[in-house]
């Protein structure tokens, strides 16, 4: 097996256990990035993360946890093929010789690289998520809330399509979008790489164990959201606004009005979810690749 084929089928194996494990820790934090500003003298619908998971549980059961992981799940073989299999190759672009182990600083390169190429696949598939992640929230959000309901990721994908715009329409947030993924996957594997060197002792990490694995995962994917998480915050607002009365006149507007109405804490709602699930969630997808990698030849 070539190694384009072996990148695809562990990065796709890596991918579904972060999403399993991690699907329901998102929801909770898109409903808390989208939930509106209170009016004044109004608490927020959500006093924090684990009121937003009482409070979803008790509308929609477990279940609930689980909504948009439809859209996600579909593309989740393409998106982290492509994550895993763009790294790769950039690898063995950068390398001196075939097998020779990489920096840091190139693995910060790799990462970057990667990020852009997958920013056009997680763009649409975010917008779908993130639409039915945020829909309860929205529906009681008062005066101009959202009122279209969806039934599921297919049914957002029409809407849009049909409604927003066509294609352009699911590409909605792009710009955040590759605000997020291409600093946050050039740290995340830059620190990965940083961290397996460091329990390593050196370059050589084809021993370190399945517990060295998993900190490192789970650390480096910890660092993703500490360097980007104010424009995922961006991207989300964008991506659930209203089409037809948009609050928002693009990112930086955005990023503005959030800033002016809520100051930076409303830059970071959200954050405890996000990085709470980051980092079981990549430690899962780290070492699912690594393991599938190895086994693979």
């Amino acid at each position: 097996m070539g190694d384009v084929a072996k990148d695809l089928t562990a990065g796709t194996i890596g991918g579904a256990a972060q999403l399993i494990v991690g699907h329901p820790f998102d929801t909770i934090k898109v409903k808390l990035q989208s939930q509106p500003a209170p009016l004044p003298g109004q608490p927020p619908k959500y006093a924090g993360a684990m009121d937003a998971v009482r409070q979803t549980l008790a509308a929609e059961g477990p279940r609930g946890l689980y909504k948009g992981m439809g859209a996600p799940l579909a593309t989740v073989a393409a998106f982290n093929a492509v994550l895993f299999t763009v790294r790769g190759q950039m690898e063995t672009l950068l390398r001196s010789q075939p097998g020779a182990p990489l920096t840091v600083g190139q693995q910060i390169v790799c990462g970057a690289g990667a990020g852009l190429a997958v920013s056009f696949l997680a763009c649409p598939t975010e917008l779908i998520k993130c639409r039915l992640q945020a829909q309860s929230a929205l529906a009681s959000s008062g005066p101009g809330a959202v009122a279209v309901k969806y039934s599921g990721p297919m049914d957002v994908a029409k809407h849009v399509l049909k409604s927003e715009g066509g294609t352009r329409g699911l590409f909605k947030g792009l710009v955040p979008t590759l605000g997020r993924e291409v600093p946050g996957n050039a740290a995340m594997f830059g620190v990965y790489e940083l961290l397996k060197q460091s329990m390593a002792g050196g370059q050589d990490t084809s021993q370190l164990g399945r517990g060295s694995l998993m900190l490192a995962g789970g650390l480096a994917g910890g660092t993703f959201w500490l360097m980007v998480y104010p424009t995922d915050v961006v991207k989300s607002v964008i991506q659930v606004d209203d089409h037809r009365n948009p609050k928002f006149n693009g990112s930086i507007d955005a990023f503005r009005k959030i800033l002016a109405s809520e100051g930076v804490k409303g830059l970071y709602k959200g954050f405890g979810p996000a990085m709470a699930r980051s980092v079981p969630a990549n430690a899962a997808c780290f070492l699912a690749y690594e393991v599938t990698r190895s086994s693979l030849g």
